[in-house]
């Protein structure tokens, strides 16, 4: 089941286990059951800590817990957590294993002090990259409050139970049977949900932190080089993201990115945040950005406004906010949204296994994800607005030799059609003929390209129609002190390297910019 090189670094880990934990299975006669004995035998034969216990009955099988031996401190799994899911294994087995969370102990005390009963259940692929933040947050609430539980489910498994709660989309979380949440939740989030008067207590915290010399916002790899520049000159420096690491988390193969032949987005996501975090940044996550204050005068404090009503001020900004997927807006498109309408297929698409999808958009975007559904999916139909695919040569050959993949051109969608429940098919027309046609479809994934997150900024710096952040050759923008890079911004051409290049440009733009002002005391004599 592990292979030598899992296992050498599993028992490595388990060496961490402070409490004795047993795992407890719960099988019917099935292969997958079969595979789930052998990796809890394997698991349990690299720690004298780790046990294998005597057979369960559980409403899912198979599935198995792992729980705090004479306690009742667990969690379940049902199905096998390998794939990206590998990593919550692990996680869980520490934790029920005592040994202690990274997690800030002010938020353990939150989910500590939670008041009610909580059963969570947590609907996962093992191909989605998203899902493994959701499994971990649960399953370290269910070990930390004992009035909580979590199950996490493998939907590919679980085909029937999916069907029937009409799960179209992953992470989808379930609480006390009733629908919780969908897609990417990080613990904090979750915490807010459950505890309204939380919000209000980290904005107070927030606003009461000192000015920064430079304060980035967006946590993509713009923000991320932009944070190590900035902070390696010894200057106080800090970044609110709404997301750290962007679109970069639900980007999987990434082979571009020059001197390392091969990443995946998770992963570079985790190794940018460390290396903020090692320059000692003060990283400010999932804070939504909502206004921007310039100073009043050249020099001053700019401010920026958060959604939870906090206020922080820097005497120079950084916007790196990144892009989002652009939807189509077409009619249906909002209402079958994880109905059926999808815009990350490595999350998605094995929920759609042996059914027939559409992927919208002939550039590299869509032709990979027609390409990875097509191992997984009845048919694909990719449709593209232009007359031909602008997709790399190299991707289009790969995506005509599929004998289950059908391309159509010079096609405009114009409608998501539905059952009220999900998705059954889509409408386009045909651009040369001006003809409407419809496609019985089960799943519609969107891959039209992006769009920056600057809607926020209008009024505030110089936009172009398009909505980029209008920059010079040093990042700077339209306002004095406020400058820019990545996604967002003019600056050509989409892609991880060029933004940490700018992002890094950015930083030094603000640097230079700062070092030309008259030093703090003499403003204050001027005054």
């Amino acid at each position: 089941m592990l292979d030598a090189a899992l296992q050498n670094q599993l028992k490595t880990y388990l060496e961490n286990v402070r409490e004795p934990i047993e795992l407890v299975p719960s099988s019917d006669d099935s292969a997958k059951s079969r595979e789930m004995a052998e990796l809890l035998s394997e698991i349990a034969a690299l720690s004298d800590k780790v046990s294998v216990a005597a057979e369960e009955a559980n409403e899912r099988s198979p599935s198995f817990a792992i729980r705090r031996t004479g306690t009742d401190i667990a969690v379940r799994f049902a199905g096998l957590p390998m794939g990206h899911e590998f990593t919550s294994l692990v996680l869980a087995l520490l934790h029920v294993g005592g040994h202690k969370p990274k997690t800030p102990e002010d938020v353990l005390d939150q989910v500590r002090a939670l008041d009610g009963d909580y059963h969570f259940e947590t609907y996962f692929s093992l191909s989605c990259q998203n899902c493994p933040d959701v499994v971990q947050a649960l399953n370290l609430m269910s070990v930390v409050n004992p009035r909580i539980r979590h199950t996490a489910i493998d939907g590919g498994s679980f085909k029937q139970e999916v069907e029937d709660r009409k799960v179209m989309a992953v992470p989808s979380v379930y609480l006390n049977g009733e629908p919780f949440g969908q897609g990417r939740m990080e613990l904090e989030q979750i915490l807010a949900k459950l505890d309204t008067g939380s919000e209000a207590k980290a904005a107070e915290k927030l606003s009461a932190k000192e000015p920064y010399e430079v304060l980035i916002v967006g946590g993509g790899p713009a923000g991320a080089a932009a944070g190590v520049y900035a902070a390696r000159k010894g200057i106080r420096t800090g970044i609110v993201a709404e997301r750290f690491g962007g679109q970069v988390l639900d980007t999987m193969g990434i082979e571009n990115f020059t001197s390392i032949k091969y990443t995946e987005g998770p992963k570079l996501g985790a190794e940018l945040e460390e290396h903020v975090r090692h320059n000692e940044v003060d990283l400010m996550n999932l804070q939504r950005a909502e206004e921007l204050i310039p100073a009043a005068e050249e020099g001053g404090y700019h401010e920026l406004r958060l959604k939870n009503g906090a206020s922080l001020k820097a005497r120079a900004i950084i916007l790196s906010t990144g892009a989002r997927w652009r939807q189509l807006g077409v009619p249906g498109e909002e209402e079958y949204r994880n109905k059926g309408v999808a815009y990350c297929p490595h999350c998605d698409g094995p929920l759609f296994k042996g059914k027939p999808v559409a992927v919208i958009g002939g550039g590299n975007s869509g032709v990979e994800a027609a390409i990875d559904l097509a191992g997984i999916v009845k048919e694909v139909t990719l449709i593209e607005y232009d007359g031909s695919l602008r997709a790399d040569e190299v991707l289009q050959r790969k995506l005509r030799s599929l004998k289950n993949v059908r391309i159509i051109t010079s096609a405009m969608t114009t409608e998501v059609n539905g059952n009220g429940e999900k998705v059954t098919g889509l409408t386009y027309k045909d651009r040369d003929s001006g003809e409407s046609h419809e496609l019985t479809l089960d799943g519609i994934f969107v891959q039209i390209g992006l769009v920056p997150n600057t809607e926020w900024l209008q009024g505030t710096v110089a936009l172009t129609q398009h909505g980029e952040i209008e920059v010079d050759a040093k990042g700077g923008t339209s306002v004095p002190g406020v400058y820019a890079g990545g996604d967002a911004t003019t600056t050509p051409f989409k892609q991880i390297v060029i933004a940490m290049g700018e992002g890094s440009k950015a930083a030094l733009g603000a640097f230079d910019y700062l070092m030309r002002l008259a030093p703090p005391e003499e403003q204050r004599e001027a005054a």
